[in-house]
């Protein structure tokens, strides 16, 4: 089992930023390709960033490249997502998620999911 706690969220105005974090506990955290996804109310959960294990290797949502970045320290057992010039459509409950097998922008892909940290972005 791999617990997973989200902090960092909060109310932003447009055009400022946050910075999400994920802690994690239970197993080897560099096993784990992580992930951040998104859910507005009414909304499917959609993807935001993925990592690999050893953090070389990322991919984006189309609607966050060039504003959001996806890190992670295997040391501190924790990710992170930077996320600058917040848009009101960043509006959403964001998870971090934990994969044996793949980085990847499916949410099928993680086997283990956090409770969510809430992001708000006033306009």
């Amino acid at each position: 089992q791999v617990q997973l706690v989200e902090s960092g969220g909060g109310l932003v105005q447009a055009g400022g930023s946050l910075r999400l974090s994920c802690a994690a506990s239970g197993r080897t955290f560099s096993n784990y390709a992580m992930g951040w996804f998104r859910q507005a109310p009414g909304k499917e959960r959609e993807f935001v960033a993925t990592i690999g294990w050893s953090g070389t290797g990322t991919v984006y949502a189309d609607s966050v490249k060039g504003r959001f970045t996806i890190s992670r320290d295997n040391a501190k057992n924790t990710m992170y997502l930077q996320m600058n010039s917040l848009k009101a459509e960043d509006t959403a409950a964001y998870y971090c998620a934990a994969s044996r097998t793949s980085y990847s922008p499916s949410s099928y892909a993680y086997e283990y999911w956090g409770q969510g940290t809430q992001v708000t972005v006033s306009s």
